[in-house]
């Protein structure tokens, strides 16, 4: 191995390392979309009669990153601020050497920044797609859980203590909403947010226009219609969006990318975090699926670490602050940037390894996680029935007044906590309950199965009215 192949292999980001979306966003990946957008734009420009048909033929057949030299490109970036200029000569070269007067129409008009632009459309949608198909993967196996445990009772946690019951059933219908919005906006995204992008050195497309003028294809359709049927051709060839102005200095479709990213990365945070603090050994609520060797420590010998949700955690903290970095460059001068441009590329390739590498490890730990009732039933217990106060206060209210009623159930859960008693034994001994509650009646109230409140009719319409698209 030479000294340069061995630079990122992605031994710091065990997120994305073997997953689709980190060959999909590779050098390598990036050069062939890159070649990709040159081809199709000879190919567009064919289609109008700017370049000659077999012209633009030869270029597409010679547009193969496995025939080029990737770090002599890399290394050439450096005179010139992008890869782009790099990549022409070299294109153009192979061109040659099958038709010379082919390659005179390699990157006819264009310029650096639509070249890289549109490919870095076509590598954000290429990447795209198998992101989402984990995704739906991830919404698929949280929608099982949360019919399977529709009605199994847990302690909700707020502030990181026991607040009321609530079921299993409604926190994984809530992971699901969070990924299925994610898939949402992603959708909406590669569907009409990723264009080509066509404006030539400063936004006119005024290269494009004159070499048509030259080559007598503009005719009298005029310059509008001919640059409009030019865009509606390269979009055409590439699969993107069309845009309806040159983008070079208005990069609003990578801050709305960004931002659909940062909140996929966020949504599975959550599920992450919420996995973690289930899994501790004092709460062994769920485990993650663990084959052999996974989670192991290098120390001791007994742990079983959750990995998946840790490396999902580490993606969700690091997306949004290179989503704001994007965000950040459409603060950009004149009519192409002088470094906001440069910044953008390693950000997005970057936020699409960790997105997609978070969302292979979503649909693997939502497909492996394992459930323990038993335990969640045994935490429910863990504060004696305080965990139903909130009902008991509630239904002395009318008894009792509102202050008496949250006074008289404030020090009965001191009392349950210092003398260790369950919370029903306390208020029996209570004289002020004397003639208000019946032994019956309290053990009815503070039975967490009776205070749900709506978690099972709440999962029913998650999973009714958000189905997932599983295509």
């Amino acid at each position: 191995m030479t000294a340069h192949e061995d630079l990122d292999q992605g031994l710091l980001s065990p997120v994305r390392v073997g997953t689709a979306v980190e060959e999909a966003t590779g050098d390598r990946a990036w050069l062939q979309a890159m070649l990709d957008a040159e081809a199709a734009l000879a190919r567009a420009q064919a289609r109008l009669g700017a370049v000659p048909e077999g012209a633009a033929r030869v270029i597409s057949e010679h547009a193969r990153a496995g025939r080029m030299d990737l770090r002599a490109l890399a290394l050439a970036g450096r005179e010139t601020a992008n890869p782009v200029v790099g990549l022409v000569q070299a294109l153009a070269a192979l061109v040659a050497e099958a038709d010379p007067a082919a390659a005179e129409f390699v990157h006819r008009g264009s310029t650096s920044q639509d070249i890289l632009d549109t490919g870095a459309m076509l590598v954000a949608s290429r990447a795209l797609e198998p992101t989402l198909a984990d995704l739906n993967r991830a919404a698929a196996a949280l929608a099982s859980l949360a019919a399977d445990h529709r009605d199994t009772p847990m302690a909700g946690r707020t502030l990181a203590l026991h607040a009321v019951p609530v079921t299993f059933g409604l926190k994984a219908a809530g992971w699901r909403s969070l990924v299925l919005d994610s898939v949402e906006r992603l959708d909406r995204v590669r569907d009409s947010g990723l264009p080509v992008s066509l404006g030539g050195a400063a936004g006119t497309l005024a290269g494009y226009l004159e070499y048509a003028r030259l080559d007598g294809a503009v005719g009298a359709q005029g310059p509008g219609e001919y640059l409009d049927r030019l865009v509606d051709a390269y979009a055409r060839e590439t699969g993107l969006a069309r845009p309806v102005l040159p983008w070079h200095a208005l990069r609003t479709p990578l801050a709305d990318l960004a931002g659909a990213l940062g909140h996929t990365a966020a949504g599975l945070g959550k599920f992450a975090a919420d996995v973690q603090v289930m899994v501790r050994t004092e709460v062994g609520e769920v485990a993650e699926p663990a084959p052999a060797g996974r989670g192991a420590s290098s120390a001791m010998p007994h742990k079983r670490n959750p990995v998946l949700a840790t490396m999902i955690r580490s993606a969700a903290l690091q997306v949004p602050v290179l989503a704001a970095g994007l965000t950040q460059c459409l603060t950009t001068e004149d009519e192409r940037s002088a470094g906001a441009w440069h910044a953008e590329w390693l950000l997005l390739r970057e936020i699409l390894r960790l997105v997609g590498g978070a969302a292979r490890t979503a649909a693997e730990l939502a497909e492996g996680l394992t459930v323990h009732p038993e335990r969640m039933r045994a935490n429910l217990d863990l504060t004696n029935g305080q965990i139903i106060s909130e009902r008991i206060s509630a239904v002395l209210t009318p008894r009792l007044g509102k202050a008496a009623a949250k006074a008289l159930l404030t020090r009965a859960s001191v009392l349950s906590d210092r003398d260790r008693l369950p919370l029903r034994t306390v208020l029996a001994s209570l004289p002020e309950l004397d003639g208000v509650l019946d032994p019956d009646e309290l053990a009815g109230l503070l039975d967490p199965m009776g205070y749900l409140g709506v978690a099972g009719p709440l999962v029913d319409r998650a999973l009714r009215d958000r189905k997932a698209d599983l295509a």
